[in-house]
């Protein structure tokens, strides 16, 4: 239980994070007896603002979408994001299985009126020493163009709730600026995007390339789950070249380590900027509810920080700006009839087994999946700021 390295990252993470905010409140879902063992390791066993309740079941890294949702009922994952539904808590976070988190959320939270697909929303650092908005990063590998468009508007309603820019950029990423370069998909999408820009619906720059995503070039880069995965894995592979070869490097010779010695304060400055686990946590918009994913094999540090990008996104109603960007924006479509089987419903074609991400994939593994966690800022919103129900007065 607990990722990849267990409860003692989570439940370490946890502390921190209630330590570091006085406002915020936990619970820890799991199997109580561990939770309880690392809490008093922790010397935070009686801590008045973390909680645990009990889930008797784990969804593991090579559990199938179809068990963790119609076998594994009281898993800690479904435990979780049920608390999200019951208003009990406002976010889950979870370093689970990604298929499986994914389907879950969409199956117990269901879809915001006028969003088809969910999308999964992280951020990237850039020469501007600020964070890029990328997604999606592999919820939906085959896309259509009005899915690109909801993931602009999404995206956009986030990046505007969290970092206070009123307008910020979209940009869409292809394979040139011009207009006449990139596929259908790219092309419809682009003309979507215009037509919103021209009508002050979307501040949208236009095409952008892979570079432009480090350079800060757009506040928001938009793309299908393919592409976007494919540039997020290559991406953290690079960065861990990049350091490698430095570490190489400087160890080669007196003279290297010389001057490694004399740089030691821009190197550590470079690796701070450079460290993934700052840019960890995942959030899965277009739910009704707040759900983040973290890296399986994040530390403390990083698991951290996906509970302060929960946080934060439930202190700036994040949840309600989206639902109200999409219901001004996005013409609402008629309801699909009810299937046979609500569960399949849950289960689009871009989460079956063979088609999820790296990451999302079950591997042959037995990890078990994390402690997901719920997190609370205890704001003071409007009853009517949040439109699935949720409080600021309870966490889970």
């Amino acid at each position: 239980m607990g990722s990849d390295h267990g409860p003692s990252v989570t439940v370490q993470a946890a502390v921190s994070f209630v330590a570091s905010e006085p406002d915020a409140e936990l619970i820890l879902v799991g199997r109580s007896e561990l939770i309880g063992v690392e809490l008093k390791r922790l010397k935070a066993h009686a801590h008045p603002r973390i909680s645990v309740v009990e889930a008797t079941e784990i969804v593991t890294m090579d559990d199938s979408v179809e068990i963790a949702l119609r076998q594994k009922k009281q898993s800690s994952m479904r435990v979780a994001i049920t608390l999200v539904k019951e208003g009990k808590a406002q976010a889950c976070v979870s370093a689970g299985n990604t298929g499986a988190l994914m389907a879950v959320s969409r199956y117990v939270l269901k879809m915001l009126p006028g969003v088809d697909r969910p999308a999964i929303c992280t951020i990237l650092p850039n020469q501007k020493d600020g964070p890029t908005y990328m997604l999606d990063l592999g919820a939906n590998v085959d896309c259509e163009p009005q899915h690109l468009h909801q993931f602009a508007l999404m995206g956009s309603a986030l990046v505007s709730a969290v970092e206070g820019h009123l307008r910020p950029t979209v940009g869409l990423l292809n394979v040139g600026h011009e207009e006449t370069k990139g596929n259908d998909l790219v092309k419809q999408t682009a003309e979507l995007l215009r037509q919103d820009h021209e009508q002050g619906r979307l501040n949208f720059y236009g095409n952008v390339e892979g570079n432009d995503i480090f350079k800060g070039t757009t506040d928001i880069v938009v793309c299908d789950g393919f592409v976007g995965n494919v540039v997020l894995k290559a991406s953290e592979g690079l960065g861990r070249y990049v350091k490698d070869v430095l570490v190489s490097e400087f160890k080669s010779g007196p003279l290297n380590m010389l001057g490694a010695l004399i740089a030691r304060g821009a190197l550590r400055a470079f690796s701070r900027r450079m460290n993934p686990s700052r840019y960890n946590g995942a959030s899965l918009l277009g739910l009704r509810g707040l759900v983040f994913k973290s890296h399986g094999g994040e530390n403390a540090l990083g698991f951290e920080c996906a509970i302060r990008r929960a946080f934060e996104a439930a202190r700036h109603d994040v949840l309600a700006r989206i639902s109200r960007a999409i219901a001004e924006l996005m013409p609402q479509s008629p309801p699909s009839p009810p299937g046979p089987d609500a569960l399949d419903a849950a289960i689009p074609d871009a989460m079956s087994p063979d088609s999820m991400p790296p990451d999302a994939t079950p591997p042959n593994a037995t990890q078990p999946d994390t402690i997901p966690k719920a997190v609370n800022s205890k704001g003071k919103a409007p009853p009517d700021a949040n439109p699935t129900g949720l409080t600021r007065q309870h966490t889970a």
